[in-house]
């Protein structure tokens, strides 16, 4: 059975503490003391013993009858034995680890007012009361710090600790959302040009080669883009993803307009508006039937604005993971997403340009 609890802090200064408990047998051997009085001695000194590793096993303020009954011990023995006023040291040094400040100082002027009492009430000499009031006051005052430093310290490991799981969590929902990204886009053009390569293969094979070479070229970028979503990075911009898509929609037999003018974006925008632009033409080619999609990227009142709308079914539809994403991505660069479905769908996407330049993400 270990005499202290599992703490790396802890260490092996208790037992160095004990030192002070040798001055508590300084008396007895001056004065030639008879077995007796060296038999009470030792119980006393063992008495001490449990209750001070005891107290150090006890949370909060469970400690402090263990703390109380050291107190005795003193209160006991001060009569006898002057070195008895290392007990109310160690009382004083225990009870400043309680976790109440304010609590710990009463405490400790109560253990100086123990010891001013019992001197008065049995003329004791200086040995005890002047080392049972100025060791007890300076050692549980320092005790008092060193119990605010670890109650400090311990909130900043609790805080790290949760700063550290909400940056996975976050970043798993990152990883997540990027790969929801790259590989709903690119699998959806890949049936659509396996799809197509098949009804091909008897009409026209020269295009269905051709198309099954597309499916191979994409495969093969796709999964340079997961190995780029999964590091944090991305390959290609803005203006690549406007011609992915038109070439997405033509293939998926949908008729793409496409208008973007010059809009001055930092890299985290472009990021942003590009996986929405390809998240966006994934949800016409899978959902949406429809027959035309037009895209609009445009300088507005010192936004960015961007639109994608398409004449397909529309309707009330749940917002996916997808769409989810974006608009998280979205806010938390300042802007907005709104999303229409009365008349075909149509997304808008507003995103503060000065607050970029500001931020020198520009």
């Amino acid at each position: 059975m270990r005499l202290l609890p599992q703490d790396k802090e802890l260490g092996w200064t208790p037992y160095v503490w004990l030192v002070y408990l040798g001055f508590f047998f300084i008396q007895p051997s001056a004065d030639w003391s008879n077995w007796k009085e060296w038999l009470a001695t030792v119980l006393g000194s063992i008495a001490f013993l449990v209750l001070y590793f005891t107290a150090y096993w006890l949370p909060g303020r469970r400690r402090l009858w263990a703390i109380a009954a050291i107190t005795l011990l003193g209160i006991g023995f001060a009569p006898f034995n002057a070195g008895a006023a290392v007990f109310f040291i160690y009382a004083a040094a225990s009870v400043a680890f309680i976790g109440d400040t304010w609590f710990a100082f009463k405490a400790i002027a109560a253990l100086v007012a123990i010891v001013v009492l019992e001197t008065l009430l049995f003329h004791l000499g200086p040995n005890f009361w002047l080392f049972g009031t100025v060791l007890p006051v300076a050692i549980g005052s320092v005790n008092i710090h060193f119990a605010q430093r670890d109650q400090a310290n311990h909130r900043l490991r609790m805080a790290r600790d949760e700063i550290a799981h909400l940056a996975t969590v976050a970043e798993r929902e990152r990883i997540a959302r990027d790969l929801h990204d790259v590989l709903g886009h690119t699998l959806s053009v890949v049936i659509l040009k396996s799809e197509l390569a098949g009804k091909l293969i008897g009409l026209d094979p020269k295009r269905a080669e051709n198309e099954i070479r597309d499916v191979e070229k994409i495969s093969r970028e796709a999964l340079a883009e997961v190995r780029n979503a999964i590091g944090g990075y991305r390959a290609g911009g803005l203006e690549e993803e406007f011609v992915r898509a038109v070439s997405t929609l033509k293939t998926a037999g949908v008729a793409a307009e496409c208008q973007t003018g010059p809009v001055p974006l930092s890299p985290a925008q472009e990021t942003v508006l590009a996986l929405a632009v390809r998240e966006s033409v994934t949800n016409v080619v899978r959902h949406a039937h429809a027959g035309r999609c037009h895209l609009r990227l445009e300088q507005v009142d010192g936004h960015c604005k961007l639109e994608i709308q398409d004449d397909g079914r529309g309707g009330k539809q749940t917002e996916g993971n997808g769409v989810r994403g974006m608009r998280e991505r979205v806010e938390a660069l300042g802007g907005t997403l709104e999303r229409e479905t009365s008349a075909g769908t149509r997304l808008t996407i507003l995103l503060p340009l000065e607050a970029a330049n500001r931020s020198g993400l520009a």
